[in-house]
């Protein structure tokens, strides 16, 4: 009771002086103008959105301004015990939170900041021939992002540019902060940090966790990052299990993909998450691709553009930044960068129609970041370097090309924002390259942000370095630093001057991850996607109680009769990893009345012991059997004969419901193939676009 009462309380005397502030502001302000006073400048507290980098467009008649305290040492934070005023709400109306919402009325009001020092910043809102817009205030003091580089040291501004993993210590997961990771944060002044799996179990400990990063940052906010893309890549142990980007693709819907993208975004922002390294904008046109696959939209450039650029508006309208990767494409590879080199061999004119084409609309469109493959693009970049693994002569991948990133990318295709590699411990680097070499070459090409290095003293040191003999310019390092410091201000990741408690924090997580709401997304995105593909009179099934289903397969598979039961009872599952059933597990077969046939094949389908045990089967039943793709739509590339087939792109709980419910009639599929899926003489089984329905 004491403590709600002296809550109240509290809140009460700052409602009251915000009142007489106001009044006394009001009055201050007139004098001013009255008088030609350009005292509303201040110089310690400032409208972001002054700032000349920063964005400030009108979206659906509203703006979110944030003010900034300008520290004595250069640095900014979030400003507290503020209020907000619009001089004119005929025109525009501010709450106390800084959401400034027009009216609709012609005519320009001032949105005015201040504090209890009368410290206060102004800017204006104009409604003019229907266009809405946003006028900076203009002075020297709203260069807040150079002013703050000039006082940094070199250590400080070389710490923003990397972004380790603390996945595990010692042999033990990270999921809370422990003494020594703090000191790295400190010590090498670390501008973002990226989470796994590993680090994300519950809610709670993922908010108290990401919390903990943040209060261990000295100046500047932390991009905490993640690999959130939804489908096979989720890191949120207690998050909504969205659909990936090829079950998107195969929905074909903008707007489902923007609120799939938001809802991940809400829950990302709700943990303090602020940076997703999603979408993927790869174009899949190589179907032995073992590591995009369905990662990606699809096949056709057009497409992968369409959903990517839903995707990244539904992400940052939630407030977290996006990142288009992996440039400038992984998708016709058959390598996997993870373990060694890939390469795409194509020109630029066929590049800049199919691998570039969604990168360049997500630039257009304003994505935040941009990271890079491991690939080597030789009609690109034809450079050729020794590698350290064995001595042969290789080419450059993308990630420490200066034609690619700095000539393609920023020069070419016009991208201002952030850069950054792909994990830089991946074999496609680690094995060719030194760690401090791979690291500076990579920042000498045009990347702002180093993910994953291997060995942080090791590579700061080698940065310094690498300044310190003129190697890399301090300017080049400067450039990054405003590019990174441009992102947090423009996303809000700047630490506060008073910071909500950990509980509030960790109640809102709690009320946002995992949301019923979201889970009827996660539910509708799944639904939508499936594609039936094939069907020979066999689908949807038609059972008595006493009928016997058979499911195979190997991975996942469990999932798949789970959902199943909740149809129909009599379900028995053989799980085999093998080519061949054994003669018992043959026997099991007898009397079915539909098999089921689970494969999770991923890259190439040939030879597949799944793609086997799927054609051992038709030639021994005369039941009819139904394969299920549970990744890669590809599958039945090596199983043409079997009687029905359904892609539902993912092992997540809610694709095996939509498949299930599927097969059962409940769902009516309608889903579209975003891909083209060949025979065996390589010509076309399945086209682009194809997809069945009841």
């Amino acid at each position: 009771m004491m403590a709600n009462f002296i809550k109240t309380f509290g809140l009460t005397l700052m409602a009251l002086f915000l009142v007489i502030s106001q009044a006394n502001f009001i009055g201050t302000v007139k004098a001013d103008e009255d008088e030609g006073n350009e005292r509303r400048k201040s110089r310690d507290l400032v409208i972001a959105q002054n700032i000349p980098q920063l964005d400030t467009e009108v979206n659906d008649g509203k703006v979110q301004l944030n003010a900034l305290r300008i520290m004595p040492e250069g640095h900014f934070i979030g400003a507290s015990n503020i209020a907000w005023m619009s001089s004119n709400k005929k025109v525009a109306q501010v709450d106390q939170n800084g959401l400034v919402t027009m009216t609709g009325h012609k005519g320009k009001a001032f949105i005015y900041v201040f504090d209890r020092n009368k410290n206060y910043d102004r800017i204006s809102i104009q409604h003019h021939k229907g266009q809405m817009q946003v006028i900076k205030e203009k002075g020297k003091h709203y260069n807040v992002i150079e002013n703050a580089i000039s006082k940094m040291t070199l250590e400080e501004k070389v710490g923003q540019m990397l972004m380790p993993d603390f996945r595990t210590w010692k042999g033990q997961n990270v999921t809370q902060m422990l003494p020594e990771i703090e000191q790295l944060v400190k010590q090498y002044h670390l501008g973002g940090v990226i989470l796994f799996r590993e680090n994300v179990v519950t809610t709670e400990q993922t908010a108290r966790l990401v919390s903990s990063y943040q209060q261990a940052a000295e100046k500047f906010g932390l991009l905490m990052t993640i690999d959130q893309e939804g489908g096979i890549i989720t890191r949120l142990q207690s998050g909504t299990d969205m659909p990936g980007n090829m079950a998107l693709g195969a929905s074909r819907s903008e707007e489902l993909t923007g609120k799939v993208a938001k809802a991940i975004g809400e829950e990302l922002y709700s943990l303090g998450i602020n940076m997703d390294l999603a979408p993927v904008l790869d174009v899949n046109n190589n179907p032995d691709n073992p590591v995009i696959g369905v990662r990606s939209f699809g096949e056709d450039p057009e497409l992968v553009a369409q959903m990517g650029n839903a995707y990244i508006k539904g992400l940052q309208d939630s407030g977290v930044a996006a990142t288009a990767k992996h440039f400038p494409g992984h998708g016709d590879t058959s390598n996997d960068s993870h373990l060694q080199m890939a390469v795409v061999p194509h020109d630029i004119e066929r590049l800049k129609r199919v691998e570039l084409y969604p990168f360049q609309k997500a630039m257009d469109a304003g994505i935040d970041a941009v990271m890079t493959a491991h690939v080597t693009f030789p009609k690109v970049d034809g450079t050729k370097v020794i590698s350290q693994l064995d001595g042969t002569e290789i080419a450059l991948p993308a990630t420490l090309s200066h034609k690619v990133l700095t000539g393609l990318m920023r020069e070419d295709m016009g991208f201002e924002g952030v850069i950054i590699t792909d994990a830089m411990n991946m074999k496609a680097i680690s094995d060719h390259f030194g760690p401090v070499d791979a690291a500076i070459r990579s920042v000498k090409a045009g990347t702002d942000i180093v993910l994953m290095p291997v060995g942080l003293k090791e590579v700061a040191e080698g940065l310094f370095t690498a300044v310190e003999n003129g190697e890399i310019t301090e300017e080049r390092i400067d450039a990054s630093v405003k590019r990174i410091l441009t992102l947090k201000l423009n996303r809000g990741i700047v630490k506060q001057e008073t910071e909500k408690s950990i509980d509030q924090k960790v109640q809102n997580a709690l009320a946002v991850v995992g949301s019923s709401e979201h889970k009827a997304i996660e539910r509708e995105a799944a639904a939508k996607s499936v594609t039936l593909i094939k069907n020979d009179s066999v689908l949807p099934v038609k059972v008595n109680p006493e009928d016997k289903m058979v499911v195979v397969g190997n991975l996942y598979t469990e999932d798949l009769v789970a959902q199943l039961k909740k149809h129909h009872a009599n379900v028995t599952l053989i799980k085999t990893s093998a080519a061949q059933l054994t003669q018992a597990q043959l026997s099991q077969l007898d009397g079915a009345k539909y098999i089921i046939v689970g494969s999770n094949v991923s890259g190439k389908v040939a030879d597949n012991n799944q793609v086997k045990l799927a054609n051992q089967i038709l030639g021994v039943t005369d039941a009819p059997v139904i394969g299920v793709a549970i990744r890669n739509p590809y599958d039945i590339m090596g199983y043409p004969n079997v009687d029905a087939y359904i892609a539902q792109y993912g092992f997540r709980a809610a694709s095996f419901e939509a498949t299930a419910n599927t097969i059962f009639g409940t769902n009516n599929p309608a889903g579209k193939l975003p891909v083209t899926i060949k025979d065996n003489t390589g010509g076309t089984l399945y086209g682009f676009g194809h997809g069945l329905n009841y």
